[in-house]
């Protein structure tokens, strides 16, 4: 195909957009032409088919910021009827005066634009592991903690009998006589070298000519693994982690996916988490409370601390432990927060009665409801309900 015929493609005009349009109505446009051209759809429609080609085609040069740049640039150079000395239009022969100086074409000017992997490397590609997302349940302190822990994994990898060469036993693949074993091949459409998947070995790079009867010459098969995966200290319940390179094995060298551990905490009888801080809930007396007290607090791991409560202090005040929280990534931790809770007992025996009974009498000038009423409003106290 000359140099003409590749100035005559309107890429544009064949995904039905304008040149100026932007990335996202060219992506709009041909996913709207390749759903209603596809094959699928269009059984037996060979106009149909064809269209789909060259709708695929334009859209992986249009498509493509870094290729519809140069693909621009080219058609605005040699494009649009230009003349060029001698008289010659693009493809003609004061055009190839110009270019060809050397001896070459405009198809070996403008054949890298699209392949810039270079010119049949004859290396197999390789393929990065598919990623792989788990769950796992720890209990609270495990979290706190940290923990090894085994995580066992269903997924896509080398086939357990033929070791991924995709070969029946006693057999071995041999390089793809299309590709020379890249897995990949070029072809010219209008002075551009467009490189796309072999077709004879699916662009794995080799044929199998007598396949594992386990995994059909793909090479891959559903497997169960066992990976051991240390949870960092301090996870909080729905965490996401990653972990590099234990997701599925690459294909032909390449690396390994990662493993994203989402993480669920159990809830805890004492404890809950608030960030970075534990809280607990600690009961203490009226007495205590009024008089002030030494009370042992527990905090994660079956140990205790000792909190000091002031005099007169009220319910559901809030002391802080500091550094006795969770731990964070940058080595610190968080705090301990301790709410007081005023236990009110359900019987009195005789004594305790008449000591209550006595302390009321004792501050009865105390009645902590006065501001309650005062500011309730004019019509407070001025009848019943």
């Amino acid at each position: 195909m000359g140099a003409q015929d590749w100035v005559s493609k309107d890429y544009y005009k064949v995904l039905g957009v304008s040149k100026d349009a932007s990335a996202a109505d060219i992506k709009k446009a041909y996913r709207k032409l390749a759903r209603d051209l596809h094959p699928d759809t269009n059984p037996d429609d060979k106009r149909a088919e064809e269209r789909f080609k060259a709708v695929s085609e334009a859209n992986s040069i249009v498509g493509d910021a870094a290729k519809r740049k140069e693909y621009d640039e080219a058609r605005a150079m040699y494009g649009g009827g230009a003349r060029f000395p001698g008289g010659g239009q693009p493809g003609g022969a004061g055009f190839s005066d110009i270019f060809g100086g050397a001896g070459g074409n405009i198809s070996d000017l403008f054949g890298g634009i699209f392949n810039r992997g270079g010119r049949g490397s004859g290396a197999r590609r390789e393929r990065r592991g598919a990623d792989v997302e788990t769950e796992v349940t720890l209990s609270f302190n495990d979290a706190l903690d940290g923990v090894t822990v085994p995580l066992r994994l269903t997924g896509e990898g080398a086939c357990s009998v033929c070791h991924g060469t995709g070969a029946k036993t006693g057999t071995v693949p041999r390089v793809c006589p299309s590709c020379q074993g890249s897995g990949h091949t070029s072809r010219n459409a209008g002075g551009f070298a467009f490189t796309e998947p072999c077709q004879q070995c699916r662009g794995r790079g080799l044929v199998v000519d007598d396949p594992c009867t386990a995994c059909h010459g793909s090479g891959r098969a559903m497997s169960t693994r066992t990976v051991q995966t240390r949870i960092p200290a301090g996870v909080r319940d729905g965490q996401r982690i990653r972990l590099a390179g234990k997701g599925t094995p690459g294909e032909s060298g390449g690396p390994a996916g990662d493993l994203y551990v989402v993480v669920h905490v159990a809830p805890h009888p004492v404890f809950s988490r608030s960030g970075d801080n534990i809280t607990v809930t600690v009961p203490v007396t009226f007495p205590e409370a009024a008089l002030g007290a030494q009370v042992p607090v527990p905090i994660p791991g079956g140990r205790a601390v000792t909190v000091k409560i002031p005099p007169g202090t009220g319910n559901r005040r809030t002391f802080r432990v500091r550094g006795k929280g969770a731990r964070r990534r940058d080595g610190t931790s968080g705090d301990l927060l301790a709410t007081v809770d005023i236990v009110v007992p359900e019987k009195l025996d005789k004594d305790a009665a008449e000591a209550l009974r006595a302390y009321e009498e004792a501050s009865a000038q105390s009645d902590p409801r006065l501001a309650l009423i005062r500011d309730s409003g004019p019509r407070a106290g001025s009848g019943g309900l």
